[in-house]
């Protein structure tokens, strides 16, 4: 088999590019480990930047996210028993986001590539990247039991952090930086309604909350918890007990509880892997980076990763021009570094850590209301969580 670019990763990165480049022209196959009902089932974020908004429309999927997407012009940050809005519109000239589910971006982006022709393999195993610092390199897998070789001109690995593409590089290639976090974040998803139109970020002295959606008959809720927890530990009535707990009695009261339909333990960690480029490898999205998903960057660095990564392999493809792709890594870890910053102080910000000096937590607490009483403070906030701009 021949392509111009092998993709390994039917995750949205790799589903965005992939149908990105097939607009213009571009030949691209999807390589997915998992099935399709895997993929499709995947629990995952649902905040989505403009930027990432504008990809999804150039690639067509629009419709839909318009339709169902609930844009949200600010969020909430209780402090204890005080709520704090923060005015995204007001304090960014108007700027918002909205509440998307990334499994439903994923169910368009591949409903969009089966209309448009696009070639996705499911189920593949054994994904090995070679000679990926010649101008041929090429995988090689296997699929339905049979092996089969893939010839290209480029590898995008968009196949996640435990995927086969970052594994495929070099230890002295590569540089990584990890901050693992004491603690995890239990959710759940329970089809009552939510209790804000808007999320609320809870910061409490039994630990962090977060009331979030996926519709508005679809919630989306959030305690942080002990590392070592299990989700056997927790039933529904101990969730919801814990969750009013950690919020003003006036939205304790408002919620809206039942039976969750879905519960997992999230670890928290940063991690950025560099560079992002080796030869004609490119890692785009988790492959290269982990953000905590407090400051809801995971899906929305994924994108412009993709972003960067179009752009240049359009330069190389239609204008016989390589400046935007030698550039890749650099553009795109430039602001990677910039949402692992915020991402990481919003999570140090909100929580509470086990064993922290008391310094540190009156640190932490002077941080908080420094931010929630400073216009500036808070315009800088608005700004990250927003997006910055491509």
């Amino acid at each position: 088999m021949t392509t111009q670019v092998c993709i390994i990763g039917a995750g949205p990165s790799g589903l965005l590019l992939g149908q990105l480049l097939n607009d213009i022209g571009v030949e691209t196959i999807i390589l997915e480990r998992a099935s399709l009902d895997h993929v499709l089932s995947r629990v995952r974020a649902g905040v989505l930047e403009q930027g990432a908004i504008g990809l999804l429309e150039q690639a067509g999927i629009g419709g839909r996210m318009h339709a169902e997407g609930l844009v949200h012009e600010g969020f909430a940050i209780t402090r204890e028993d005080d709520v704090h809005r923060i005015d995204l519109s007001g304090l960014t000239g108007g700027k918002c986001v909205t509440v998307y589910g990334q499994t439903e971006v994923t169910r368009d982006l591949v409903d969009r590539r089966a209309e448009t022709g696009g070639v996705t393999l499911y189920e593949v195993e054994t994904v090995e990247l070679h000679a990926f610092d010649s101008d041929k390199p090429h995988v090689t897998c296997r699929i339905d039991g049979q092996e089969v070789r893939i010839n290209c001109r480029f590898i995008a690995g968009c196949d996640g952090f435990h995927g086969a593409s970052r594994r495929a590089v070099p230890e002295d290639a590569i540089r990584t930086f990890e901050k693992v976090y004491p603690f995890g974040w239990l959710g759940i998803l329970s089809d009552v309604p939510p209790v804000s139109h808007e999320l609320i970020y809870a910061s409490h002295s039994r630990g962090f909350a977060l009331c979030s959606m996926r519709s508005k008959s679809r919630s989306r809720y959030y305690i942080q918890c002990n590392a070592g927890d299990s989700i056997e530990a927790w039933s529904d009535n101990q969730f919801w007990t814990e969750l009013r707990r950690r919020l003003p009695p006036e939205i304790a009261e408002a919620v809206t509880t039942g039976p969750s339909f879905e519960k997992s333990i999230a670890p928290l960690r940063s991690f950025v892997a560099e560079p992002m480029r080796f030869g004609n490898l490119f890692l785009v999205g988790d492959a290269a980076h982990i953000v905590p998903p407090t400051g809801a960057k995971g899906l929305n660095l994924a994108a412009s990763d993709v972003h960067y990564l179009f752009e240049g392999l359009r330069g190389h493809f239609l204008e016989h021009d390589d400046t935007l792709l030698e550039a890749y890594s650099k553009r795109a870890l430039d602001r990677v570094w910039k949402a692992v910053r915020f991402s990481w102080w919003m999570t140090t910000m909100l929580h509470r850590f086990p064993d922290q000096a008391p310094f540190e937590a009156r640190i932490l607490e002077t941080e908080l209301a420094f931010t929630l009483g400073s216009e500036a403070a808070k315009t800088a906030l608005a700004e990250n969580y927003v997006g910055l701009p491509y």
